[in-house]
C-alpha cells in the first residue's frame, strides 16, 4: 500500500470551498484549494469513522478524542475501499457504513453519544447535532425543550469558513437554522442511591422524573452549557433584570458570561457586546447597566437586542477575583483588580469593562432635565420608561429598549396631542430618521422639559420643528368653553348621555403618569408577557368602575304610568 492516500474536491465540515484531503500513517490533513489554513488530525486522536450518504456525495465522519466530530464530504462510491484499507492498516479502525432514515418521520428516539446528539428513526439516524453547534438550551414548556444553535463565525472571532472555526457552521450562509424544539412527553425512571443517615446504603431508590427535564439536564451536561470552559472569575447573585424580566445569577468567565435564572439559562460571548451603558435612574436609588448585544438574546420567538440590569446605589459588595496573579498581571493589567469593595453597580461595571474591553457610555453632560436628572420620563405607545441623551445617541429603556444614533436623525418634531387640558401638561417628540428609514415617537413628556430638550438638540446641531402653540390663554379658554358646553339643559343631557364613553373621551390620562414613580416589578415573570398586560388589567378595572358608576348614578327620570279611571 502507498505511503499516503489523497482525495480531491473534499469539503471539511460542509465548507463552501473544497480542498484536498490526504491520509497518512501519522494522521490526516485537509487544505483548501484556494489556499488558507490547513487542518490536521493526529492518528492517535482518531477513535472512530462512519461512512454514509451526504449532501455532496458520500461523507466520512471521523470521531476524535479532543476535536469532536470531523465531517469530510464529497467522496465517490469507489473511494470507500481505499478509505477502509487505510483506516484499518494505519489507525486500526473499522469504517462503519451507516444508512440514514428516509421515512420522513418527525418522531423517534434521541441518543446522546460522546460528541453529538443523534435522532434515530427505527434505529437509523435521521440527523445528528454536534454538541459544539449547540449554544444554549431551555425548557420551553412542561414537555418541550428548545435547542439554540451557534451562528456562523461567532466562535473566538474567527470568520465563517476558517478551519480555526471548526464545528461552528464553517459554511454558514445568509439563512441558518438557529433553533430546534423537541417535544418529549411522559416521565422516565431515574435511579438514585439513598444514603441518608448512613442507612440503606445498598438500597437504590427509583424516582419518576419528567422526561423533558431529564433530556434538558443531560444536554446541558453533554454540551457543557452550564460548565463553561475554565473557572468563574466572579459571580453576582440574584441580579434584577428588566429586559428580559427576571432575576438572574451572573457567572463571569474568560471569554463569556452566563445568566442563570429559574427557567432560562443564557451563555453570552463578550464579543457579542457591542454597546455598554451606565445610566442613573431618576429615583436617585437605582442605576441601570445596559448591554447592547449582536446577535441579540433569543427567548423563543422574542429577541432582546439589549440586556437591562437594575442595581441599587447603596448596596455594597466585597469580592475577591478568582484569578491567578500571573493571569491578572499579564492579560488584565490595569484592567482588573484582585479585590473589590465598592457599590455593586461599580463592581459589575468594572469587571464587565475589564473582561469585554468595551468602553462605558454615560449620559451627556450637555443635558440636565428640569428636575436635575439625566433621564426624561416618557413612553413609547403604552410602555413607560426613561429617555437618556448621550453624546452621540439617544436610548430609551427598559422596554422596548430603543437606540438612536444622532448622525441618523433628520429632524425632531415637538407637538401636543390629546385634549386641551392634557396638552397643556405634556407634549410629544417625534424623531424622524434620515433617508425615510422610519421614526420614533416618545409621548407624555412633562411640559417643563421642553426648553432643556430644545437647548440640547440645538447644541448637537439637530433641526427642531416646533408644532406646539405657546398661547396658553387660548388653551385655558378652550377648556372653559368646553365646560360651558357641558352645562346644558336636563333634556339635552338625557339625549346626549352616552354612558362612560364621553368620560373616557374627554378626561386626561392622569393614571398613566401617576403610576410612573413606582419601580418595575421585581418578581420573576415566567411567561414574559409584554407590558401591555398590565395596561389591560388596569383597563378592565376601569371598565368595571365605569359600569358601576353608570348603574348607580343613572339620572334619567323615571317613566310614570298613566292609570285610567
Amino acid at each position: 500500500m502507498p505511503r499516503g492516500e489523497s482525495f480531491d474536491n473534499i469539503h471539511l465540515d460542509i465548507s463552501k470551498e473544497p480542498g484536498k484531503c490526504r491520509l497518512a500513517e501519522s494522521g490526516l490533513g485537509w487544505r483548501p484549494s484556494g489556499g488558507g489554513d490547513t487542518f490536521t488530525l493526529d492518528s492517535s486522536n482518531i477513535t472512530g469513522a462512519q461512512w454514509s450518504r451526504a449532501s455532496k456525495g458520500f461523507e466520512l465522519k471521523i470521531l476524535s478524542r479532543s476535536a469532536g466530530v470531523i465531517q469530510l464530504d464529497g467522496f465517490e462510491t469507489e473511494d470507500l475501499e481505499r478509505l477502509t484499507k487505510a483506516f484499518k492498516l494505519w489507525y486500526g479502525i473499522n469504517v462503519e457504513t451507516r444508512e440514514h432514515a428516509l421515512r420522513g418521520w418527525n418522531w423517534g428516539k434521541a441518543e446522546f453519544t460522546k460528541a453529538e446528539l443523534a435522532f434515530n428513526v427505527q434505529n437509523r439516524p435521521a440527523f445528528d447535532i454536534p454538541y459544539s453547534e449547540i449554544s444554549n438550551t431551555n425548557l420551553a414548556g412542561k414537555n418541550e425543550v428548545a435547542v439554540e444553535f451557534a451562528t456562523g463565525g461567532d466562535s473566538k472571532g474567527q470568520p465563517a469558513g476558517s478551519t480555526k472555526n471548526r464545528g461552528r457552521k464553517a459554511a454558514a450562509g445568509r439563512d441558518e437554522l438557529v433553533e430546534m424544539r423537541f417535544y418529549i412527553p411522559g416521565t422516565t425512571a431515574k435511579e438514585k442511591t439513598d444514603d441518608a443517615d448512613g442507612e440503606d446504603d445498598n438500597e437504590e431508590e427509583v424516582a419518576e422524573q419528567n422526561a423533558a427535564n431529564l433530556f434538558y439536564e443531560t444536554l446541558m451536561t453533554r454540551a457543557e452549557i452550564g460548565d463553561v470552559a475554565g473557572d468563574t472569575f466572579a459571580t453576582f447573585l440574584d441580579i434584577l433584570h428588566l429586559t428580559p424580566r427576571g432575576r438572574f445569577d451572573i457567572d463571569m468567565y474568560e471569554s463569556s458570561f452566563r445568566l442563570r435564572g429559574k427557567t432560562y439559562d443564557y451563555k453570552i460571548q463578550y464579543s457579542a457586546i457591542k454597546k455598554f451603558f451606565l445610566l442613573p435612574k431618576n429615583d436617585d436609588t437605582h442605576t441601570l447597566i445596559v448591554l447592547g448585544l449582536d446577535p441579540p438574546l433569543r427567548q423563543g420567538q422574542t429577541r432582546y437586542p439589549f440586556l437591562v440590569m437594575q442595581l441599587k446605589l447603596d448596596e455594597e459588595i466585597s469580592l475577591e477575583l478568582n484569578m491567578t496573579e500571573d493571569l491578572l498581571t499579564t492579560q488584565y493589567k490595569d484592567k482588573l483588580q484582585p479585590h473589590y469593595e465598592e457599590p455593586i453597580h461599580q463592581v459589575v461595571t468594572k469587571i464587565f469593562r475589564g473582561l469585554s474591553g468595551k468602553k462605558v457610555i454615560m449620559p451627556s453632560k450637555d443635558f440636565v432635565s428640569h428636575h436635575g436628572h439625566h433621564g426624561v420620563k416618557c413612553s413609547i405607545k403604552a410602555s413607560e420608561g426613561l429617555l437618556y441623551f448621550l453624546d452621540k445617541s439617544l436610548i430609551f429603556v427598559p422596554k422596548p429598549a430603543t437606540y438612536i444614533q444622532m448622525e441618523n436623525v433628520a429632524v425632531v418634531t415637538m407637538s401636543r396631542v390629546g385634549g386641551a387640558v392634557s396638552a397643556s401638561r405634556t407634549f410629544d417628540i417625534t424623531v424622524t430618521l434620515k433617508g425615510g428609514s422610519g421614526e420614533h415617537q416618545f409621548s407624555n413628556i412633562n411640559r417643563e422639559e421642553q426648553k432643556p430638550l430644545e437647548d440640547f438638540f440645538k447644541t448637537k446641531g439637530i433641526r427642531i420643528k416646533n408644532e406646539m402653540s405657546d398661547d396658553t390663554s387660548g388653551i385655558l379658554k378652550a377648556a372653559l368653553d368646553n365646560d360651558v358646553l357641558m352645562e346644558s339643559s336636563d333634556d339635552e343631557a338625557v339625549r346626549a348621555d352616552r354612558g362612560s364613553a364621553d368620560e373616557d373621551d374627554e378626561s386626561p390620562d392622569e393614571d398613566f403618569n401617576a403610576s410612573s414613580d413606582s419601580d418595575p416589578a421585581e418578581e420573576y415573570d415566567e411567561d414574559h408577557e409584554s407590558s401591555g398586560s398590565d395596561s389591560d388589567a388596569e383597563m378592565a378595572d376601569a371598565d368595571d368602575a365605569d359600569d358601576g358608576k353608570s348603574d348607580g348614578g343613572d339620572s334619567r327620570p323615571v317613566k310614570k304610568t298613566k292609570v285610567s279611571k
